[in-house]
This record gives structure tokens, sequence and C-alpha cells, in this order.
């Protein structure tokens, strides 16, 4: 009988490298989303029959955060995570041999910006705002799910790094066209993680059937701003960066409709409980990780 894995919300940059990554380990590998060679959202029976069976779940909806934060897209943002959560958690319930694990992504915007600490899962601060709430709601959905068969676990994901798509691809920009300085006062911390990383997590959280509930997916060295574009600059060969003040960055995420959180907020986060259960990590530090990106 073949492996099958199901990706929810498998579109986006972690989605392709994952499908890709399992379609390579001989699984068959069924994806939920709007795109119409997909299992549709509102396939309920589709959904359930991808289940059945299947040895994982991985959700990874959600409309992306980079965008405006008006009332349209705050709504749009909270659904796309809470609602699709909670259609997986209603199939699971109908399956007759549901998959054994279900890993929800959440966010390490969850924990409040830190310049004094950094925060772990047991004694992290979490935050207040927008973003907060919307992590708070994603993780609520998935917990409150009473599923016996099924293990949870809920990753929360710092920034992701990889070759081919997601933050990159505008810090690469940012760099080539000589902006690659600190932004905003370059002390904010910047957790981040190796998007294969992100995978072999996936893969030891599945092998450890004793493991479940809040996990933070981010490298053990988090480092500020400042040390991350000049990090980035070096890799690139680019000895110049001009900086980016505070009231420059609101003024440009006006125009390219963004918000400036997704660069100001310091995200101080650490994998405890990853580190506390051996995982071992593929790229540690910054400059292993971009090192890999920027060379291939």
């Amino acid at each position: 009988m073949n492996k099958r894995v199901v990706l929810a919300g498998g579109t986006g940059f972690i989605g392709k490298y994952l499908e890709n990554e399992f379609l390579q380990k001989g699984y068959e590998v069924k994806i939920i989303s709007r795109q119409p060679q997909h299992i549709s959202w509102n396939d309920k029976k589709g959904i359930i029959d991808a289940l059945e069976g299947a040895e994982m779940l991985i959700n990874l909806a959600g409309k992306s955060v980079d965008c405006r934060y008006n009332d349209h897209n705050k709504k749009v943002i909270m659904d796309s995570r809470t609602k699709t959560t909670e259609i997986l958690g209603k199939a699971i319930l109908e399956a007759i041999q549901p998959p054994e694990l279900w890993i929800n992504s959440s966010t390490a915007t969850i924990y409040r910006h830190a310049e004094d600490r950094p925060m772990t899962e047991e004694s992290g601060d979490i935050g207040t705002g927008f973003s907060v709430d919307v992590a708070k709601a994603w993780e609520e959905s998935l917990f409150q799910f009473q599923l016996p068969k099924t293990r949870k676990i809920a990753l929360r994901i710092a920034i992701v790094l990889g070759k081919d798509g997601g933050v990159m691809i505008p810090f690469k920009n940012l760099v080539k066209f000589g902006l690659g300085g600190v932004q905003g006062h370059g002390s904010q911390m910047f957790s981040w993680i190796h998007i294969e990383d992100v995978h072999q997590i996936i893969l030891f959280l599945q092998k450890r059937k004793d493991l479940s509930g809040v996990f933070n997916c981010a490298a053990p060295n988090p480092i500020s701003n400042r040390e991350f574009m000049a990090s980035l600059r070096q890799k690139m060969n680019r000895r110049i960066g001009l900086p980016s003040p505070e009231w420059l960055l609101e003024i440009g995420a006006v125009v390219i409709r963004t918000e400036t959180e997704l660069i100001l907020k310091s995200r101080w986060v650490i994998p405890k409980r990853l580190e506390q259960a051996g995982y071992t990590f593929q790229y540690e530090k910054i400059n292993e990780a971009l090192e890999e990106i920027i060379k291939s």
C-alpha cells in the first residue's frame, strides 16, 4: 500500500518544498488547496478520503501576512487559518483510519517583541496585537479537538529561509540594489530557520511518537537584523548597504502594501523543546544557511 502524506495549503514556498521531498521518498502526496487540480476545501468527502490511512497531515494553509492589515485582509488572514484547521479536525473525527500525526503550522510571532531575553515554549511571553490574536486563535482551533488516534503538534515557525522563494527574494533584491543596510535600529532580533530544517523537524516529530503540543521551529542561534544584513551582504559580495530608517520603512510599506511589523518586530525565539528532545539542526548558524542558499 502506498505511503501517503496530506499537505493542506501546500501550494506555497514551504508546501512545494515538502511535496518534492515526500515524492522523492516514495510517498503519495495529496494536496488540499484552492487550486483547481487539488482537493477543494469544500470537498468534505474528498478530504476525509485523503486522510483515510494517511501517515501524516501537515497543514500550512493561511493567507500571506505580507499585505496591509485593513479590515478585509485581517478577516481573510484569520479565517484562512482557523476555518481550514476546523475543517481538518472535523474530517479527522470522521475518518475510520485517521493519520497518526497532525502537524499544524503556527507562528513564532505569537511571542511579544523581545529585545531583553529569548522566548522558549515554557517561559516565552505571549504578545499582544493582531498577529498574536491570529496565532492564538490558530492554535486554539487545533487543540480544541479531542482526537484519540491522532497526535497534534503546533509548529511555531520562525522566518523560513531557502533558495526558491519566501523572504530571501526581497532581502536579496535589497542587497543587490545597495539597500541592504540595517532596517529600523537594527538591534531587533531575527529568528530564522532553514527550510531543510523545517522538513527534517517534521520527520523527527513523526518518528518521536512521545512528542506532542507546541514546538518552536527556529534555529538555535537567532541574530540581530544588523548581523543578518551584514552576513547577507558578505555572502553576496556587496560592501555597501544603505540603512532604511523606520520612517522610510513606513512609507515603503504603504507603497508595496505590506506592514513594517514583518521587519521591525524583534522575534527572539529558541527551539528549547526540540533541543531537549535531541533534534540536531542541519543549519545552526546564519552563515551556514546563507552559504547554502546564495551559492546555489
